[in-house]
């Protein structure tokens, strides 16, 4: 039975993620030793003593550096992946699984994206919120009627969209689709409108920082947020799905659904945090598929207890 990595965007993070996974396992250190940042990862992600952790320059290299180190100590054990999904920030974990470029190099890049993200945010007054039991041709036709500054920008699972950009026209947004019939509008804690227009500067500097990273081509198929599929002949480059991605809608609930209609049905949510494994849920259920296993490692204990499993 096919398997496929799913690993956890940003909002996912928590004071002291990776600590027990980095002193009981050496293979897990790699990611977090290797990194050359101008903060040290571990203390932020271990002790985040200046409460720094929910920043966007510090949130997306911790996460990644996790991520990066739970794949090494699966792959140490033999354990792969037939496909890698990561829900955005995600994706760069995703890649690292299938071997596109090193865990260090994944880190140090997410610390470059997270950086121009947070330049791309600054000035403007932003919000975002997941519009429920919409669908995307409408809630699409009332971001429209608002103007410019309000966009779709995750689409999670059925029934849950993320909307963002400029504050007011979110709230003007979300007003509209409940007049149009969703069941709820609910405001985010974000810092910036992520996977907007608003993200093209940053999307550019990924552009030109890309131009001295080696890609390779991975060991795996890895489905991309913004194509809401594998890559095939005739799409973008990797490094230009990525900077699409910074800037455009993540298609979630597409990339669920290719996964399973490519025959996966074991699906490995690396966190820390159960967000994926929760929009795929309602995806399996949407499509009446019950025979599926979803998993989810964030500590020490799980991951020892799924090591045994696979053992036995």
């Amino acid at each position: 039975m096919k398997t496929a990595f799913l690993y956890a965007g940003q909002g996912s993070q928590v004071k002291g993620m990776g600590k027990d996974l980095y002193e009981a396992f050496p293979a897990f250190r790699k990611a977090y030793d290797e990194a050359e940042l101008d903060f040290d990862v571990k203390t932020l992600s271990f002790e985040d003593p200046e409460g720094k952790i929910n920043e966007t320059r510090y949130t997306q290299p911790a996460l990644v550096a996790f991520a990066c180190g739970m794949t090494a100590v699966l792959r140490e054990n033999g354990i792969l992946p037939d496909y890698a999904l990561g829900l955005s920030l995600g994706e760069y974990s995703a890649l690292e699984a299938a071997s596109v470029f090193s865990a260090k190099t994944a880190v140090e890049m997410v610390a470059f994206r997270g950086k121009k993200m947070e330049e791309a945010s600054k000035g403007i007054e932003s919000s975002m919120a997941a519009i429920l039991g919409m669908s995307e041709e409408a809630l699409d036709k009332v971001c429209k009627e608002v103007g410019g500054a309000v966009s779709l920008c995750n689409l999670n699972c059925p029934g849950q969209i993320v909307i963002g950009g400029e504050k007011k026209a979110v709230e003007e947004a979300s007003k509209l689709a409940l007049e149009a019939g969703a069941k709820k509008a609910i405001p985010l804690k974000v810092s910036g409108p992520f996977h907007t227009s608003f993200m093209k500067s940053a999307g550019e500097a990924l552009r030109e920082y890309f131009k001295d990273i080696s890609f390779r081509e991975g060991t795996c198929p890895v489905l991309h947020n913004f194509l809401g599929r594998e890559r095939q002949e005739g799409d973008p480059s990797v490094p230009e799905l990525l900077v699409e991605q910074v800037q455009k809608p993540v298609r979630m609930e597409e990339d669920l659904r290719r996964l399973l209609d490519l025959g996966v049905r074991n699906f490995v949510e690396i966190g820390p945090g159960k967000t994926i494994s929760g929009f795929l849920k309602k995806t399996v259920k949407d499509m009446g598929i019950e025979d599926f296993e979803v998993v989810s490692l964030e500590n020490k204990e799980e991951l020892e207890a799924f090591l045994e499993r696979k053992k036995a």
